[in-house]
């Protein structure tokens, strides 16, 4: 079977200013929904009109009609509807995540200009079988990244975590060592333990 895990990358400008943005309507939403609770609580209406104005602004709005806004007016409101669209639209596209595969095959050079493919199973495979070789590792999965290994295991034991995590990434790195391939960063992570069956002989 064909294993093969999708990540996605963001852009961070897009996300923190997208961020920035909902956090000022959050905080505009939770100030006038705090007006309006006071407004049911019998607050009287024209202290809470000086604190927030929404009386003033909705006057204002109510009373507009078309004779009121000439061709300047109506040009500036057109252009900021415009840069508005194009500002959040650019902003979301920034912000929509763009999946890439997770894994990756590695390419050495060879002779003559030759090129020889390492696949991304066949990196895999060693990592785990390296792993593996270890007494205390019941299980291992390898994901070969473009720019790491990562690498799964399950222990049979809960004692020496620490060291038989350090011995996992030595083994791997002294297998690539062994079958020439270049080093990289490798991430041993435990996912669990998977404790032998004992029985009791009464």
């Amino acid at each position: 079977m064909i294993r093969q895990r999708i990540r996605a990358r963001t852009s961070s400008t897009g996300g923190l200013v997208g961020r920035f943005l909902i956090g000022v309507l959050a905080l505009a939403l939770v100030w006038y929904g705090l007006m309006l609770v006071l407004l049911a609580s019998k607050v009287d209406p024209a202290l809470i009109d000086s604190i927030s104005g929404y009386r003033v602004a909705f006057d204002y709005l109510a009373g507009l009609t078309a004779g009121d806004l000439d061709p300047a007016t109506r040009a500036i409101i057109a252009g900021a509807g415009v840069l508005a669209f194009l500002l959040f639209g650019f902003l979301a596209l920034r912000a929509l995540p763009r999946p890439y595969l997770a894994r990756h095959d590695l390419t050495l050079g060879g002779n003559a200009g030759e090129e020889v493919v390492i696949e991304a199973r066949a990196l895999e495979r060693v990592a785990e079988v390296a792993a593996c070789e270890l007494g205390p590792v019941e299980s291992a999965r390898a994901r070969a990244g473009s720019e790491r290994i990562e690498i799964d295991i399950g222990l049979n034991r809960a004692e020496e975590i620490g060291s038989d995590l350090a011995e996992v990434r030595s083994r791997v790195r002294s297998s690539l060592e062994l079958h020439g391939i270049p080093l990289r960063p490798i991430d041993v992570t435990l996912t669990g333990f998977d404790q032998p069956q004992r029985r009791r002989v009464l």
